[in-house]
């Protein structure tokens, strides 16, 4: 781990630490630059969390459009959050909205949708991280990954004030502010700016993630930096966390232990690889009852071929 471990007290303990500090890997989707953070070797979920990509820009004055062409998904739901820009959203339930800063998008696949994402307005993003957003995926349960798809757009979203710290629900609840975002498990999800030091209630059955966005934290003992993941334990009933700069903004993801393994492979979330294959095959044979159509001008994106399945 690089950066400047020095600036906080307590270093000589990482090594004692609860927390696992895993850096993120740079990745390209299109010629948009991604940090991505969960998968992690060895760690596939945090709660349902399974998938957080942070979207960044190298030339922060001209950031890449955000083009993503239609494609599939399956028992994941996804949940968008820009910090700067705007997005316009459509899938195969027929929504097309647009999202902007401080909104919500929401979308559950259960058995099967597609969708696309295109930039519409890009906005200069914060010098000191060049992150413009993240996304991220929710692994469903069993009770509802073979069930319908569903699209939820929240505009307005509660925010805690929790000593000199502000917190934007995304998904659950904390210290009285619950989001309206419907999710199938006991999940939490926030946007959490700290000045310069407080200390968050936890929900001691939850697991944590704690993914700062522009500055190093310290989370108990563990020094986490932009581009890393801190992966927090159940057990813990309040997260002491704090910073060297004048503000840090990071997110907080959580949950109950998801309690079963999941497959991931290209945009499918499963239980078996033959789930996957069948997800591939409806796919790539334009099954339209199951991934129908989306209205978008972006071009279809078209599924690798999976490693297990011989070319024919």
């Amino acid at each position: 781990m690089s950066g400047p471990i020095d600036e906080f007290t307590g270093a000589s303990d990482l090594g004692m630490s609860a927390i696992e500090v895993r850096e993120g890997r740079q990745t390209n989707i299109g010629r948009l630059g991604i940090v991505r953070i969960l998968p992690t070797k060895g760690r596939r979920t945090i709660g349902p969390w399974c998938f957080v990509d942070l979207m960044s820009a190298d030339d922060v004055a001209s950031p890449p459009p955000l083009e993503i062409g239609p494609h599939p998904h399956t028992g994941l739901a996804t949940v968008t959050w820009l910090f700067a820009g705007s997005a316009l959203h459509s899938d195969s339930l027929g929504t097309e909205q647009l999202i902007r800063p401080g909104q919500l998008n929401l979308m559950t696949a259960g058995n099967g949708i597609a969708h696309a994402e295109q930039g519409v307005a890009t906005a200069s993003v914060a010098a000191e991280s060049g992150t413009m957003g993240v996304q991220m995926w929710l692994a469903q349960t069993e009770r509802t990954r073979h069930g319908a798809s569903s699209f939820q757009h929240l505009a307005d979203l509660p925010i805690a004030d929790i000593g000199s710290a502000q917190a934007q629900m995304l998904i659950g609840e904390l210290d009285g502010a619950r989001s309206q975002a419907s999710v199938d498990h006991p999940t939490i999800g926030i946007d959490l700016v700290i000045r310069p030091s407080v200390a968050i209630p936890a929900n001691p059955t939850f697991e944590h993630a704690v993914i700062p966005i522009d500055h190093a934290v310290k989370v108990e003992d563990a020094i986490i930096e932009p581009g890393s993941l801190g992966i927090v334990p159940v057990g813990f009933e309040e997260l002491r966390i704090e910073t060297r700069a004048e503000s840090a903004r990071l997110m907080l993801l959580g949950g109950e232990p998801l309690g079963t393994k999941v497959k991931m492979w290209w945009n499918f979330v499963a239980r078996t690889t033959e789930e996957i294959t069948d997800a591939w095959q409806a796919w790539q044979a334009g099954d339209e009852n199951r991934f129908g159509p989306v209205p978008s001008p972006l071009s279809r994106i078209e599924a690798p071929r999976p490693p297990w399945l011989k070319a024919v």
